[in-house]
């Protein structure tokens, strides 16, 4: 986090909660996450199988880049904080690109005795072009219930 991200606690609609690059993906990248994650679709990992779909190549798993807004909301805000995380997914990621992933605070409220953060998570080719777009429930404890 650098200092033009707040930190939670004082974030305000509008806030950015910081931006984080992901890759080169590369097809090494590809074949581990496949082995990690059991989604073994050979659409991310054989280039013949992907020529005969009609893609030029083989590309990114959804959940890859979905994971990369996990990766910020949880640098950010914590794991234990986060309470919803979702992606759609608008545009396919080819291998060989680079993902810049930034995330917005587009609400805040008091939802009992917790602070309830809304956030807008949105990823981009590095030449600008959307490929996923999300959002994220925060959850922050009471000053009251800070040890």
């Amino acid at each position: 986090m650098t200092a033009t991200q707040p930190p939670p606690e004082t974030a305000r609609t509008g806030d950015s909660i910081g931006k984080l690059t992901f890759g080169p993906i590369s097809r090494r990248t590809l074949a581990l996450y496949a082995g990690v994650s059991l989604d073994h679709n050979p659409i991310h990992i054989d280039i013949d199988f992907a020529r005969k779909a009609g893609q030029p190549d083989v590309f990114a798993h959804g959940m890859l880049g979905m994971a990369q807004f996990g990766r910020l909301v949880t640098g950010w805000a914590g794991a234990a904080r986060i309470s919803a995380l979702s992606a759609r997914f608008v545009a396919i990621v080819p291998v060989h690109a680079e993902l810049h992933v930034t995330g917005t605070v587009t609400d805040r409220r008091a939802q009992g005795d917790e602070t309830e953060l809304e956030l807008a998570l949105r990823a981009v080719l590095q030449d600008g072009t959307p490929v996923l777009k999300g959002s994220a429930t925060v959850h922050l404890a009471a000053a009251s219930q800070i040890s």
